[in-house]
């Protein structure tokens, strides 16, 4: 895969503003943690669906979750909060499967990434896209070189620790389907216009 090819995701989105931001920077994904409430940015369906309504239609959002009940997370794709889900947590093969049984819309599979079996691990759970991450959200960076391209068959989202100014060399260097980026683009705990209009901006100057 090429640079050229890179989609831009912005995850953790829960104010109106937020979606205003998104809508004039125009990334290709935006993201909601649902269900979710050791998060603060974490929001229940009506807002989704109200904020997902405010959303730019070319935008895709995508509901994330953590361990969350499936039968409870499909109603933010059947309610059209979310155009794809996200899993978090310990998901498994069966978990996935049901999600996709009940929503037929893409699935995401977040992994911890600390050793490379890690990837190949997880791409044995059936899902579309796999999101290779440092955590749950903590803002720190892994090891990229843990990334055997060869190995991968299925698209990845490369999250953990991008901000604006690592982001395109990130994108050079990993060549992912798309980055993921969340408290890179926040100031005090909350999305900062600036960081995520130079996110967009920095991520399409990697492109070319």
């Amino acid at each position: 895969m090429s640079t050229s090819d890179t989609k831009i995701k912005l995850c953790g989105m829960f104010r109106e503003c937020d979606i205003d931001y998104v809508n004039e920077a125009k990334p290709d994904y935006i993201g909601f943690i649902v269900m979710f409430p050791k998060s603060h940015r974490n929001i229940g369906l009506e807002t989704a669906l109200r904020l997902r309504s405010r959303l730019s239609p070319e935008i895709k959002s995508v509901a994330v979750s953590v361990n969350a009940p499936v039968e409870m997370l499909a109603e933010f794709a059947k309610r059209g909060a979310a155009e794809l889900l996200q899993c978090h947590g310990n998901e498994n093969a069966e978990y996935i499967a049901r999600l996709r049984e009940l929503t037929g819309v893409p699935i995401i599979k977040a992994v911890k990434v600390t050793t490379s079996s890690d990837i190949e691990n997880a791409q044995a759970l059936g899902a579309d896209y796999l999101l290779l991450d440092s955590g749950t959200g903590s803002g720190v960076t892994f090891d990229h070189t843990l990334i055997d391209r060869e190995k991968i068959r299925v698209p990845f989202f490369l999250a953990g620790g991008l901000t604006p100014d690592n982001l395109g060399a990130a994108i050079r260097n990993v060549k992912p389907f798309a980055v993921d980026l969340s408290s890179g683009i926040e100031t005090d705990k909350l999305k900062d216009r600036e960081k995520i209009l130079a996110a967009v901006r920095e991520a399409r100057n990697a492109l070319g």
